[in-house]
């Protein structure tokens, strides 16, 4: 039959609605056989993507924890250093004085114990118990 001849015999929204019920099934099938199929496959690389960019985040958060963690203490360290080089710097000169002559001292009685004969540096050292 010709589609002419349809449509003088069963009419024009019959037949339209036939074409129309034929074009839904075909769009139906071909959604199922062939889109269906690679969305399931999007689907799982999605969540496998997701779950490497879970891993990198939290990779990411304990790297910054540790960056943090030794930068706190290396400005501790930093601090440390600079007290102990304030200390060094900012002696008082009456102690430091005391502090050289005591040492002096010690050399002598170390020259003394050793007898007549001239101390090594490192016999002086040792009498005086310095490292």
């Amino acid at each position: 039959m010709d589609l002419t001849e349809m449509i003088n015999k069963y009419g024009f929204p019959i037949i339209s609605a036939a074409g129309m019920g034929y074009f839904i099934y075909y769009v139906w099938t071909w959604v199922t056989t062939e889109i269906k199929p690679v969305i399931g496959q999007a689907n799982g690389t999605l969540i496998a993507l997701i779950d490497r960019i879970r891993m990198l985040d939290n990779d990411l958060i304990r790297l910054n924890q540790k960056v943090e963690t030794v930068m706190a203490l290396r400005g501790k360290t930093i601090e440390k250093e600079r007290m102990i080089a304030d200390s060094e710097i900012n002696v008082d000169p009456l102690k430091k004085r005391k502090e050289e002559e005591a040492k002096k001292s010690e050399a002598v009685k170390a020259e003394q114990t050793i007898g007549k004969r001239k101390a090594t540096v490192q016999e002086i050292k040792d009498a005086a118990g310095d490292d």
